[in-house]
């Protein structure tokens, strides 16, 4: 992304057509290459693989706030944050222009939340092979 575009407000989501995206990070985005590093971070304990996607504290949903729209939205931290998650294995990745599209991130996160196993993020985790390459990565 452009750093003249720097959003520290972290209350500018990625969009489809964003102007701060160059065109060799669209492709570093659209292939995934950009969760790599992400790997160090899942080493050092900070981040697990399978986990509800952190967004920023600004992000916003139809103008509103995500846990001005659903009041469980903090329930999915009660996990460390992951790579991957059954939202993004749902095509639930992308921009939150509308409420739906945060309500159905957080529907899938916190059922992945109340029905864990390790076989459950072994099957995540195998579907997430199939999702790398994502239209909705942008």
């Amino acid at each position: 992304m452009r750093a003249e575009g720097l959003n520290t407000n972290g209350d500018r989501s990625t969009a489809r057509d964003d102007d701060r995206i160059t065109r060799i990070g669209a492709f570093i985005r659209r292939t995934s290459i950009n969760e790599l590093p992400q790997l160090i971070n899942v080493l050092k304990g900070e981040v697990s693989v399978v986990g509800a996607r952190p967004n920023a504290l600004g992000s916003r949903a139809n103008n509103k706030l995500f846990w001005d729209i659903d009041a469980n939205y903090w329930q999915r931290h009660c996990l460390k944050p992951g790579l991957t998650g059954l939202a993004q294995v749902r095509d639930y990745r992308g921009a939150t222009e509308e409420e739906k599209d945060l309500t159905n991130r957080l529907q899938a996160d916190l059922e992945c939340i109340s029905g864990w196993s390790l076989m459950r993020d072994m099957e995540i985790l195998l579907k997430t092979v199939l999702v790398l390459r994502h239209a909705n990565a942008y």
